[in-house]
């Protein structure tokens, strides 16, 4: 399923949502200018658990940037089109309406810490990967959490593929989010350790932290699993 709106109107801007999307696409742009030398970009810009957990240390013109920040870093970078799109489809359809409940500020914080939980799973799980992890599915996994507490009966339109027949469907967010939690489950336990390809264990951990932090970060007048936020057209 692929999600393509929601009935849920944010009752302000979503400033940091429209500058984390920004932001990733003008360093994608960045990153397709380097050509040959993008895969090298990302080498040393993304996150590599063997640095951490197993004592691997950095190819000296790797070294231009500490392994600690290469969590940050690699939050903002995407290994193709296709990945940075899918991110940030879900990041515009989920995180207008986050934001709206944690405020600008404590939503940033929250970002960012989802995106180093997703970061710091994966390396615990795959403790000497020396494949660079990239992208910002990690801290939008947070995200999705996040609106499964807070709207899980908004209603979240999908694309169903019917053979080769897009199919939209419209349903709660509680099933929308849940199918998408099983299949991260699913798949990360099929993944083969080591291996390139999705990190479907940030994906995990990146959400675990996003249920975990929300109580602790939404504004006080927002309610755990309210209903669907009026627009300000709305009577």
């Amino acid at each position: 399923m692929i999600p393509i709106s929601d009935d849920n109107p944010a009752r302000g801007p979503a400033y940091v949502t429209w500058g984390i999307i920004v932001a990733c696409s003008v360093i994608y742009l960045w990153e397709r200018s380097l050509r040959g030398q993008m895969n090298a970009a990302l080498f040393v810009l993304g996150f590599t658990p063997a640095e951490y957990f197993a004592g691997v240390s950095r190819p000296a013109g790797a070294a231009v940037i500490s392994p600690i920040l290469t969590i940050f870093t690699s939050m903002f970078l995407h290994g193709g089109i296709l990945h940075l799109v899918g991110n940030m489809l879900y990041l515009w359809i989920f995180g207008n309406n986050v934001e709206d409940a944690f405020g600008h500020i404590r939503f940033l914080l929250f970002y960012f810490l989802c995106g180093v939980a997703a970061a710091l799973v994966m390396a615990y799980i795959e403790p000497t990967s020396q494949v660079p992890m990239v992208g910002a599915s990690g801290a939008i996994s947070g995200v999705l959490a996040a609106y499964l507490l807070l709207f899980p009966k908004a209603r979240v339109t999908v694309i169903v593929p019917l053979g080769i027949i897009p199919y939209p469907l419209a349903i709660a967010a509680m099933w929308a989010i849940g199918f998408w939690f099983l299949l991260q489950l699913v798949s990360a336990g099929l993944a083969n350790p080591g291996q390139p390809g999705t990190a479907w264990w940030a994906h995990v951990g990146g959400f675990a932290a996003g249920l975990v932090l929300t109580p602790l970060l939404k504004s006080g007048e927002t309610k755990l699993f309210g209903g669907v936020r009026r627009g300000p057209w709305d009577p």
